[in-house]
């Protein structure tokens, strides 16, 4: 039936052009944002992993950050280690020339004077953004310091940091209200010849630092009095500190290598989730273009149908013509 009341082909021709321009408008989105999941209209799953995600992305960057700052911290620490370990065996060669007969005692304890002035510069300008891991001038202990090392999230959404620890006891040099706390200020109790062919209890510290508190031990400087017996105390003495900053600098060392493979971790571990996130919500161009392509051709397909349902009217007025 023929009705030009109701024109059948030509709503039919309308409701196909409405769902191409709608299908159009979705993909042009699509290849203007380069998402196929840009709002949580699209895939409410997919947008809230994408968005919880990226958001993890975010906190991991800061995460990059804080570990840059504590490498900083680390390596101010261990240069200054490392250049103060160089200075006390500079400082055991010296004793050594001190136990030679003849020897002018007072120009010897001249040279670990200053060697001693450089140990305390170099602890007390090894600081980085506020804080000093070799130098203390608090009543309170440094303690544990703590690196950010990695933001995590559990299966059931909640969230932790991860920290890298390290206990600064075994790296203070110098302590100024508790001298027992500081590797250079500490008393260190060592045998010592007792010149009859045995031995005896001696107990030296290196540094007694200027305005704060001294160890009750004997502090390592010689006296044109020193005899043979003491240098070889002081000498068990200062090797003693060697060894123990050397341990020191041996654990800092490991805290860089441990700080460098995190970073390295967080780094790949970014760019995974950003190509996890990708997978879900990013669009292929190429898939998007082609059906681009397609609609248009539908759309100036479905244009012409409407038009050629419309002229069905225009066919009735010629019948009523004749």
């Amino acid at each position: 039936m023929t009705s030009i009341m109701t024109n059948a082909a030509a709503m039919a021709a309308l409701q196909t052009l409405r769902t191409i321009n709608t299908s159009m408008e979705e993909t042009q989105a699509r290849v203007s944002s380069g998402y196929r999941v840009e709002t949580a209209a699209d895939n409410a799953a997919y947008w809230s992993i994408a968005t919880t995600m990226r958001s993890d992305n975010m906190a991991l960057s800061t995460v990059q950050d804080a570990l840059g700052l504590g490498a900083a911290k680390v390596d101010t620490s261990y240069s200054a280690m490392s250049s103060s370990i160089d200075v006390i065996s500079e400082i055991q060669s010296k004793l050594v020339a001190a136990s030679e007969p003849g020897v002018d005692k007072s120009k010897i304890n001249k040279e670990i004077t200053e060697l001693k002035n450089q140990l305390a510069a170099a602890s007390q300008s090894a600081s980085f953004s506020g804080e000093n891991w070799l130098y203390n001038a608090n009543t309170a202990a440094v303690g544990v310091k703590s690196i950010v090392g990695s933001f995590n999230r559990s299966s059931d959404g909640s969230v932790s940091v991860t920290t890298l620890d390290y206990d600064t006891a075994t790296s203070i040099m110098i302590d100024l209200k508790d001298p027992s706390r500081g590797q250079l200020t500490k008393d260190i109790t060592v045998d010592q010849p007792d010149g009859l062919g045995g031995t005896t209890s001696a107990t030296y510290h290196l540094i007694a630092a200027q305005g704060g508190v001294a160890a009750p031990g004997t502090v390592i400087e010689l006296k044109t009095s020193t005899t043979p017996q003491e240098i070889a105390g002081m000498l068990s003495a200062v090797n003693s500190i060697l060894s123990g900053l050397t341990d020191a600098a041996s654990t800092l060392g490991a805290i860089t290598k441990r700080i460098d493979l995190q970073e390295g971790f967080v780094a790949n571990l970014i760019d995974v989730i950003d190509k996890g996130v990708g997978r879900l919500v990013d669009a292929d161009m190429n898939e998007e273009s082609t059906r681009l392509k397609a609609l248009q051709t539908q759309q100036q397909l479905g244009v012409q149908s409407l038009s050629i349902a419309n002229t069905n009217s225009e066919n009735i007025l010629r019948l009523f013509q004749q």
